[in-house]
């Protein structure tokens, strides 16, 4: 108990300074993409074809990823023979609703802060209900990573609560399979009103990897409203933490 009670003090402060100073993110991650839709070829469609969930198309001579089916694997990338596509390590990829999640079709909208009213009400307190469903569990460990010491997501005022009848919200993960349909619902319903919904993952976006199956309803809004959509397979901490803050108006819309 000594030796790592003295080890605590020599690692001294250990919570990452994000807001205040820019994130450390790692070497190979894979965030926001970079398109270059002039480097295309005529006739070549290889991302397309390398793309494991069909997130891609090319729509007159312009490419579209929809970054909510996207699970950043890297294929589309690798498969393009003229270098179009790049993923940067951007980690602002949350988004207030689902079109804007499609990289392509317009200059990138960073996610907007709730309005005034709901602002007050929770820009300085937000208890979230965590719902797992059918999730594999890797959305889940990225979110609960945001409660340890290093994001200490407490000080911002946002903290998970056991009953949804103590929560402003719901964070909800996984592609939402038939059998866990009701009780998301019946979870929403708990909630006391105003409430927010928070989908996290390509799984509770669109369905991810399974979406279309007859057992899955592809997401989250197919049962609840979704407030705030937060992209990857799984999310990066830094880019949830990154969503939650800009929906609670705690960042600057042009950082």
């Amino acid at each position: 108990m000594i030796r790592a009670l003295l080890e605590r003090f020599r690692q001294k402060h250990r919570t990452v300074a994000y807001p205040a100073r820019p994130p450390t993110i790692p070497e190979r991650y894979r965030g926001a993409p970079e398109l270059a839709p002039d480097k295309c070829t005529a006739g070549c469609a290889a991302c397309v074809a390398a793309c494991p969930v069909g997130a891609i198309e090319l729509a007159s001579g312009a490419i579209r990823i929809d970054l909510g089916k996207c699970l950043f694997c890297g294929d589309c990338a690798a498969a393009c023979p003229t270098g179009a596509i790049h993923f940067s390590r951007d980690h602002r990829v949350a988004a207030r609703r689902r079109g804007e999640l499609v990289a392509g079709t317009a200059e990138r909208r960073l996610a907007q802060a709730l309005d005034d009213k709901m602002k007050s009400l929770f820009g300085r307190s937000l208890k979230l209900r965590q719902v797992s469903a059918g999730g594999c569990n890797a959305c889940e460990a990225d979110t609960n990573v945001l409660s340890t010491v290093v994001f200490d997501l407490g000080r911002f005022g946002i903290q998970f609560v056991a009953s949804p009848r103590h929560a402003d919200g719901l964070l909800v993960t996984g592609p939402v399979p038939e059998n866990m349909a009701l009780a998301l619902k019946k979870t929403y319903d708990a909630l006391p009103e105003p409430r927010l919904v928070i989908a996290v993952g390509a799984c509770a976006i669109s369905g991810g990897p399974y979406a279309g199956h007859a057992e899955v309803r592809n997401g989250a809004d197919a049962v609840v409203p979704v407030d705030l959509y937060i992209p990857g397979c799984p999310p990066h901490p830094v880019a949830i933490l990154d969503g939650l803050l800009r929906l609670l108006g705690r960042l600057d819309e042009s950082r």
